[in-house]
């Protein structure tokens, strides 16, 4: 809690607001480009509504919420009446997080269907509604897992890192995981500071990669008005080491020549540019298969 109200006190010293969730919809209509910071808190674990609740209710902090609904109730996790007293504020929105919260990748697409759609009836019976936002459990989705999303949420999130922006995918938006390994005060000053790394179609839309289609075939293509795209450093962890990429841009297009295949279970590329002493980011997390 310490390091998290260091966090929360790095952002209200910065020049950039809290995102109230229930308005992320409008705000991806807005022409103005304002930059606001979105808290987003996966699982619904106990320790959230002991410990972080009582600060952020009192302090009026809005956030999202993922909940899974098969641990509800269970030991280590809230219980109904809890979420229902949270999602009574004005600041806060639950999230669908889906039944299980197992590595559903690996399930059959009807599997993955099913387990969201039983999470989602039971949404309906505790708190009333079904949510309108995803967040895939790991980060983890293949395009059919997405293409069903896509098609009964408004929006969805990964754990790849990186800046919303209006031409981002909805239905994998990035985020910067903020824990006990990645939480460190330098590096979340350097990220509530960094903007979006802008794209016009980053392929393969396929995030779900095997032993045929890994290493993949990585192609960004950028708009015209982005300058200093020489600038562009990737870093990517194929063969289980981070280093920097192979990189070749040409009509403001990006290819990576990857080293050699990435290793499973995931595989991560993270690319920056120093945009005249702004820096731009983005980052992809691929799912590495064996078969």
């Amino acid at each position: 809690m310490d390091v998290f109200k260091e966090h929360i006190n790095l952002i209200r010293g910065s020049k950039f607001d809290f995102l109230n969730p229930k308005n992320i919809q409008k705000e991806f209509n807005i022409s103005k480009k304002q930059k606001k910071i979105l808290i987003t808190i996966d699982d619904g674990f106990k320790s959230f509504y002991e410990e972080a609740w009582p600060y952020l209710k009192e302090n009026k902090i809005p956030f999202i919420i993922f909940i899974s609904t098969e641990p509800v109730g269970k030991n280590g996790y809230m219980t109904w009446d809890q979420i229902k007293e949270i999602e009574k504020e004005n600041f806060v929105l639950i999230g669908h997080h889906s039944h299980t919260h197992d590595y559903l990748i690996d399930k059959t697409i009807e599997e993955f269907i099913n387990d969201t759609e039983k999470a989602s009836k039971i949404f309906l019976k505790n708190i009333g509604y079904v949510p309108s936002i995803y967040s895939y459990p790991f980060g983890e989705y293949s395009k059919d897992m997405k293409d069903y999303i896509s098609k009964n949420f408004d929006l969805s999130f990964g754990q790849h890192s990186g800046v919303i922006d209006v031409n981002k995918d909805k239905y994998e938006l990035p985020r910067f995981p903020i824990n006990e390994k990645y939480g460190k005060l330098e590096r979340f000053k350097s990220i509530i500071y960094y903007s979006p790394l802008e794209y016009k179609k980053l392929e393969p839309e396929e995030k779900k990669i095997n032993k045929k289609s890994n290493p993949p075939r990585f192609k960004v293509e950028f708009f015209e008005n982005q300058n200093n795209i020489n600038n562009i450093t990737c870093y990517s962890n194929e063969g289980g080491k981070w280093e920097k990429s192979k990189i070749k841009i040409d009509n403001k297009i990006l290819t990576i020549d990857f080293r050699e295949s990435f290793m499973p279970r995931r595989g991560r590329v993270n690319c920056s540019l120093n945009d005249n002493g702004k820096w731009r980011w983005f980052g992809v997390q691929f799912i590495v298969k064996e078969n």
